[in-house]
């Protein structure tokens, strides 16, 4: 019962209201800390603790001597670690799905045998899958996979299962290889990504180990508008 929340829940759950409500757009300046304790009846503690959960959330960001801002919360995946996009999507309280365009057998030919350290011709997996998050595309996953070092990849149900799951269950990823660049797309990809062909996106191009063998290549094709990369670096 809204009774029985504990007070900073009750201005998170109001200021939660705001955003998704659309009263408070990306980059609008919350009113402050002292402004919600009053209107609340509780102390600045409480105040200062409901905006700093929703910070560390990622619904707001802080700039000092400014003010506190609702972010525009695009959907953003690590460039250092191996996310399960599913999860992150999750993380967010929003809904996953994913739609199977291919889940087969075929060929590696010269760019394949390149990336995945296969010979040309030898047999690999491919799968491309649309990730959407709320309903909407986010990310296109066009990957390949070395079947000796994970065989039963294909019978997994990737409407249930993404990739990263399947691949870290079978082969423990040690070591990522990633390459970012900005891409226009073909018409193909704009139609399953729901964009206009001319809209720009971002290409990474992602490689896998396990020990010494590379498990998998991957191009994952996110729209520019949607989608964000972050990288941090912790320094002594």
């Amino acid at each position: 019962m809204a009774g029985s929340l504990p007070l900073y829940l009750k201005i998170q759950r109001h200021l939660l209201e705001k955003i998704h409500g659309g009263d408070w757009p990306p980059q609008y300046r919350i009113p402050p800390e002292e402004r919600l304790a009053e209107e609340f009846g509780v102390s600045r503690m409480t105040a200062n603790k409901a905006i700093r959960d929703l910070v560390q959330k990622g619904y707001l960001t802080r700039q000092p001597g400014v003010g506190t801002f609702v972010t525009d919360r695009k959907a953003e995946s690590s460039l250092i670690e191996v996310h399960n996009i599913a999860e992150e999507v999750r993380s967010r309280d929003h809904a996953y799905t994913s739609e199977v365009l291919r889940a087969e057998a075929l060929e590696a030919d010269d760019e394949i045998s390149v990336y995945l350290g296969v010979r040309n011709g030898a047999r690999v997996f491919h799968t491309l899958i649309v990730h959407r998050e709320d309903g909407v595309p986010i990310q296109l996953e066009d990957r390949y996979v070395n079947p000796s070092r994970v065989p039963h990849y294909l019978e997994t149900d990737f409407t249930q299962h993404t990739p990263n799951e399947v691949l870290v269950a079978a082969c423990p990823i040690n070591d990522v290889e990633h390459v970012v660049e900005a891409v226009l797309v073909d018409a193909d990809t704009a139609q399953r990504l729901d964009i206009a062909p001319h809209e720009p996106c971002l290409r990474m191009i992602r490689r896998t180990w396990s020990g010494d063998h590379l498990i998998s290549y991957a191009r994952l094709i996110h729209p520019g508008d949607r989608y964000k990369l972050r990288s941090s670096l912790h320094t002594n």
